[in-house]
């Protein structure tokens, strides 16, 4: 007789079935093994359970990783300025609301400090409110998207540091750009692209052969394509085994993404939740709340995400409720992961565009009962 299907591979089965996902990878348990179900595409080839997925804003926690394991080093400081790794951020102008005009900009009482990257609140990020600093950077190429950015690491951080922060460092919080400062920072720093550092430091001795910055021409055929919806039909955005995922990339992506695979990131996890990455108090620094109430402001996300949330550092934590002390997060391209207080994993492996279509999955994944021991 073969073993009861898992809550979590029920889950997955009833999404494909509803047409949510075309199929994807499941892993929950102490030590999960994934399962993969389902398409690649509607009508397509089999998930295979090895595919090498766009994780996109989950590569936060391994670059927290990498940035924790240059304090324990002595090599970065939580809070010591930026700059001189950063010069394009060395006199930052702050705007007096997130909505003023641009020549409003005064200049900032504080210095951005690592710590201000880790927790989002450098005064950089997504420009939440209409308005001068909206529509500039925009116009600059330095919107968050699907999409890996189109200008390189460099000329993006230029651009950035020609713009003023939303507000002061320290007292505002503002998703995703902080960490394509932080892949900067951890390149400058190191001497060498942020996924090499990345390689030598954590993927290689981890054992993460297929996380990576792109996926490499041998591997294409590993790469589902990217999916979004539009008119209420899955559409492709992103082709199977094709895109600017694969291959070398033509210049410094230190400020990007990666890909990954199911085996990788639970081993990444695995070796976090266990303390072989990072120092306890480091550990304990990460995975709970590092933002100060003051700051959480409602417009500074999607209304009531502060609602027994917080943010450490590349994780949302759970400060309240029967998932207190859950820590995880996700990736745009329909991918998420937790881990629970009692050490349980959930790993969620898609590749549907996170938007209304997708969001009562991911609730439900988040809801999933805890398995038996």
């Amino acid at each position: 007789m073969s073993p009861p299907t898992s809550p979590a591979v029920r889950l997955l089965e009833s999404a494909i079935d509803a047409g949510t996902v075309p199929g994807g990878i499941t892993a929950h348990g102490r030590d999960p093994e994934p399962v993969a179900r389902g398409a690649v595409a509607p009508g397509g080839a089999a998930f295979p359970a090895d595919a090498i997925v766009r994780i996109q804003s989950m590569t936060k926690a391994i670059q927290a990783v990498a940035a924790l394991r240059l304090v324990e080093r002595g090599v970065l400081a939580l809070d010591s300025p930026v700059a001189p790794w950063l010069p394009e951020l060395a006199a930052p102008r702050v705007l007096p609301r997130p909505d003023a005009d641009l020549d409003q900009a005064v200049p900032s009482h504080t210095e951005i400090t690592l710590r201000h990257l880790l927790n989002c609140t450098s005064g950089i990020g997504i420009a939440t409110a209409e308005g001068p600093l909206q529509r500039a950077m925009a116009e600059s190429g330095l919107e968050a998207g699907s999409a890996p950015w189109t200008l390189a690491a460099d000329e993006w951080l230029a651009a950035l540091g020609a713009l003023p922060l939303a507000g002061e460092p320290g007292r505002v919080w503002r998703y995703h750009h902080s960490f394509s400062v932080l892949g900067i920072l951890l390149s400058r720093v190191t001497g060498s692209p942020l996924d090499a550092h990345l390689r030598a430091d954590l993927l290689d001795p981890l054992g993460m052969v297929d996380t990576s910055a792109f996926v490499p021409e041998a591997q294409r055929h590993r790469l589902p394509p990217a999916c979004a919806v539009e008119d209420g039909e899955l559409v492709e955005v992103e082709p199977a085994g094709a895109g600017p995922l694969v291959g070398p990339p033509n210049g410094d992506v230190s400020h990007g993404e990666l890909v990954s695979t199911a085996a990788d990131y639970l081993r990444f996890l695995r070796a976090l939740r266990d303390g072989e990455l990072l120092s306890d108090e480091h550990l304990a620094m990460m995975t709970t709340d590092q933002v100060p109430s003051s700051v959480k402001q409602p417009d500074s996300f999607y209304p009531g995400f502060w609602d027994g949330t917080g943010w450490g550092f590349g994780v949302c934590v759970v400060t309240d409720g029967e998932h207190r002390g859950r820590w995880g997060w996700s990736g745009g391209f329909g991918t998420d992961f937790f881990v629970d207080a009692d050490g349980t994993i959930g790993l969620l492996l898609a590749q549907v565009e996170i938007g209304e279509h997708l969001m009562p999955l991911l609730e439900a994944f988040q809801d999933l009962p805890t398995p038996p021991n």
